[in-house]
């Protein structure tokens, strides 16, 4: 986490059938259905009185309960696409390495950091934060090691070691691979930044402090800020949001009500001293990200920096 210190259906009412005439009947048979009638409508106008009071509360709690749904269903779709990252430093380089072997939780390897990222096609090609795997990408030691935990469209969890393929240092952003042969993995949805409105509802989804599959809610509280970047220079049009964004939230999607990307989670302003989230957090643009990772995924490197 880059941190600023930088870091109805309603019962019809009955209906009432006579298949006998009028005139077949007594008077007094006659008087007492008037009577009746009379109560019944009577009745019926009381029940009316009171249903603008219960009425409103139904649908009122219908709608609540829509709400929720709809948010549970949100959270349930679009965790499939978002992934762990652990940062891990090795003890020593070693002799072999095997294609596809993974480290294990025993070995003598000290976890560095974490943050999120997602599924950004089905040939498990991960986007994150630059500065979630900046050590591996500058890594020369050749101890560094990236730990990718994914699920599977069917909901089965496995992890992997994460390769990086390229990284843009200036929108902070990183491109890592991993294996995903035998496995059906969920790309996450993307949608479209440049529409976007100050007020409307978005969700982050990460692992902050390390807690897996974290959903936070908020709105989008700004549009077109500048923030920082890890190389020095800043990055423009950035989304704020009061959805909270802690430490590990890095690189995870920030999505909007239809389950579509809108940016990638990336910094927050901190209460100072405290290194809490104040509300204030940024996510880069979709628009932004899409324009970027292909880039880095065919070249390993910007455009710009190809020239």
């Amino acid at each position: 986490m880059a941190l600023f210190s930088l870091q109805n259906n309603l019962f019809p009412l009955p209906m009432l059938n006579s298949t006998v005439s009028a005139k077949s009947l007594p008077s007094v048979t006659t008087r007492r259905a008037t009577i009746f009638g009379s109560t019944l409508l009577l009745l019926n106008f009381s029940n009316l009185n009171s249903t603008p009071l219960a009425l409103p509360q139904l649908l009122l709690d219908d709608e609540l309960q829509q709400q929720e749904d709809h948010v549970v269903q949100l959270f349930q779709d679009t965790s499939l696409s978002v992934v762990f990252i652990k940062d891990i430093e090795l003890a020593k380089v070693p002799k072999s390495f095997s294609k596809g072997v993974v480290l294990d939780e025993d070995e003598d390897a000290k976890v560095e950091g974490s943050g999120s990222g997602f599924i950004w096609d089905t040939f498990g090609h991960i986007v994150t934060n630059y500065h979630v795997v900046s050590k591996l990408a500058t890594d020369t030691s050749g101890l560094q090691r990236c730990k990718v935990f994914l699920v599977d469209a069917k909901g089965n969890s496995f992890y992997r070691e994460g390769k990086i393929i390229g990284f843009d240092p200036a929108y902070d952003l990183a491109v890592l691979k991993v294996d995903v042969d035998g496995y059906q993995v969920k790309p996450a949805n993307l949608g479209q930044s440049n529409n976007l409105r100050v007020g409307q509802s978005c969700f982050a989804i990460g692992n902050p402090y390390g807690y897996e599959n974290t959903l936070t809610t908020g709105v989008v509280s700004g549009l077109g800020r500048e923030i920082p970047s890890p190389n020095g220079g800043a990055i423009r049009g950035a989304i704020q949001t009061d959805a909270a964004i802690n430490a590990g939230n890095s690189g995870g999607p920030l999505i909007d009500s239809y389950g579509h990307v809108i940016g990638v989670n990336t910094a927050t302003f901190t209460k100072k001293g405290t290194g809490m989230s104040s509300g204030v957090n940024f996510a880069i643009p979709i628009d932004t990200v899409v324009r970027t990772v292909p880039y880095l995924i065919v070249y390993g490197t910007p455009y710009s920096n190809r020239f």
